[in-house]
């Protein structure tokens, strides 16, 4: 007798110790699980700026692994290092750009199931162009924080009006926009958009005109773009760099002038549905957001209340 109650007190210690060790593998693959469920961030900075500055993608990068723990922040460098990533951002041909980075991400093995993205002013349309060009690793939601996706035209701050720089692109784009040496040696001029000359624009615009479908329609572009869970538009209404700021929201002048201004819904992207923007409005897939600051500016809170929920 004693014996067998022996074994049996020993058979419920084991039994309590598999119990103990199960519990315990559970709430470390429950941990597992729930990172794995967070979905990573890639940013992309804007003219001027870089991936890693303390100021701007650098403090971004920070907020968001603070509000959201676990996630996986990827700040894109464009080039191998931070001068380096800022010249990129002036003088890199915006179609290299975006192959250099799809090959970055198809490389990076932490987003093999997905990402959300991230662009601020010009690094919005780029990032755009990653999401209709290279499906694989999926985009999942694009949120575009005062990016110009029916291009510029005009410069008015760039950034700063005594930067050097900014007065050398003005020049070279007033001097000719379309001319194949600026359009293959400034970024800015692959999104300079000249309703005054849409036809110049159509044929020689190396980068907006293709992801705008402006040529003839690319399906491919349109499936991929349309296969975005979300596609987020933050217009800054106090804006005094981007013209017209329309193009935060896809707006842009009607044709043939540049004084009245369209909506997306009134364009003919929209209406001949170039890029599938009808069928993803008609879907509840577009957002059009507004904050009431001039570019790229706005607070913590708002951001967390307007944007974040985007990225949990």
């Amino acid at each position: 007798m004693t014996r067998k109650l022996s074994q049996a007190t020993m058979g419920l210690s084991t039994a309590r110790r598999l119990i103990l060790v199960s519990e315990c593998l559970m709430l470390l693959l429950g941990s597992s699980w729930a990172s794995n469920d967070t979905i990573p961030l890639v940013i992309w900075h804007g003219m001027g700026d870089s991936c890693c500055n303390p100021l701007s993608m650098g403090s971004i990068k920070k907020m968001v692994e603070e509000e959201v723990p676990g996630i996986y922040v990827l700040s894109l460098m464009i080039g191998n290092s931070v001068l380096q990533d800022t010249e990129n951002g002036f003088l890199m041909d915006v179609n290299a750009q975006v192959s250099f980075v799809c090959n970055q991400l198809d490389q990076d093995p932490k987003l093999k199931a997905g990402y959300n993205a991230m662009g601020f002013s010009q690094g919005s349309q780029f990032l755009r162009a990653v999401a209709q060009r290279c499906p694989y690793p999926p985009m999942k939601t694009l949120i575009s924080v005062g990016g110009q996706h029916q291009g510029v035209y005009g410069l008015p701050r760039c950034p700063g009006e005594s930067s050097r720089i900014c007065d050398w692109i003005r020049k070279e784009l007033n001097s000719g926009a379309y001319t194949d040496a600026v359009q293959k040696h400034l970024v800015q001029a692959q999104y300079w958009h000249d309703p005054l000359n849409d036809d110049l624009y159509k044929k020689y615009s190396l980068f907006l005109a293709d992801i705008n479908q402006e040529r003839g329609v690319n399906e491919t572009y349109k499936k991929n773009l349309m296969s975005l869970k979300t596609f987020v538009m933050v217009k800054f209404l106090q804006d005094t760099m981007v013209d017209p700021v329309d193009s935060e929201w896809f707006g842009f002048y009607k044709p043939g002038q540049a004084k009245e201004l369209e909506t997306l819904q009134e364009s003919a992207i929209f209406k001949e549905d170039r890029l599938g923007l009808a069928e993803m409005d008609k879907a509840g897939k577009l957002v059009f957001l507004s904050t009431d600051g001039d570019h790229l500016q706005f607070t913590r809170e708002w951001f967390n209340e307007k944007l974040l929920p985007y990225l949990r």
